[in-house]
């Protein structure tokens, strides 16, 4: 339902633009007006991240607690370290002993461990395949790649009610014809959720993700989520708290390349 819901928006937008082409420009002008409306709460929430501090990010180094749950019960918790690398690069070490590494390059994962490196296949575990989604529709690539993008459609959706607060809801639709919706804070115009859905290859039923943040702080002008939730069809699936987190602290390439193995951090 929710799937048909999105496609019949998309297609009343598309048909308000192609009015227009053979009918008084009423018909144009609403769409093209909507889509203004949507721009302009999209350039306020990039104002309110940190406006060109936060669109010229390089990469970031990160710490916290990350919680894995099933079922709605917590089945994992560990510490993280988190190296991101714009824009496609990310290695994150878990345990104390960071001794297990999960580093992304493009569309690709590799696990690290004492042994060696393996590349993990998302056709063959579901958790790799939905690690890689959540890296295509991640806020930055949505922000910084497919907005400004050719065949990009906004839409504006009106207010609703995210995580009990007031939000502008804008949906953003690449030229793939993948969407992606956030909720925006009337308040201060920071992101409240990001959802996006996509098809189960095994159950063809469209599983929907929603990313929650909170606990916003200002670091180096760049707004911060300290806190995020992720939630899979209702259902909460992982959660992530920052104890600390820098920007632009240019890593070495080598801490990208699944061959370099382990690293050997100093001790704090």
């Amino acid at each position: 339902m929710k799937s048909l819901l999105h496609l019949m928006k998309v297609l009343i937008f598309l048909c308000l633009l192609l009015a227009g082409l053979n009918q008084p420009a009423s018909s144009s002008q609403t769409a093209q007006t909507n889509e203004q409306k949507a721009r302009r709460v999209l350039d306020k929430m990039i104002a309110a991240l940190g406006g060109q501090a936060y669109l010229t990010l390089q990469d970031s180094y990160s710490e916290g607690r990350y919680g894995r749950f099933h079922n709605e019960v917590m089945a994992a918790s560990n510490v993280f370290f988190r190296y991101w690398k714009w824009p496609d690069q990310e290695r994150y070490e878990v345990t104390e002993q960071r001794d297990v590494v999960y580093i992304f390059v493009g569309d690709r994962e590799y696990e690290v461990i004492y042994r060696g490196s393996t590349e993990l296949n998302p056709q063959k575990d579901d958790n790799v395949r939905q690690a890689l989604l959540r890296r295509r529709h991640s806020l930055d690539t949505v922000l910084r790649t497919w907005l400004n993008a050719p065949g990009t459609i906004l839409l504006d959706e009106g207010q609703t009610v995210g995580e009990s607060r007031m939000a502008e809801k804008i949906t953003i639709i690449n030229a793939n014809n993948d969407a992606v919706t956030l909720l925006v804070s009337t308040d201060n115009y920071l992101p409240v959720e990001k959802i996006f859905s996509v098809r189960d290859p095994q159950t063809r039923d469209r599983d929907e993700e929603v990313e929650i943040y909170g606990n916003w702080r200002m670091v180096q002008g760049v707004n911060t989520p300290y806190s995020t939730q992720i939630k899979r069809n209702g259902a909460l699936l992982r959660t992530e708290s920052l104890s600390t987190i820098t920007y632009n602290t240019h890593p070495p390439d080598s801490y990208f390349s699944p061959s370099a193995g382990l690293i050997k951090h100093a001790s704090k």
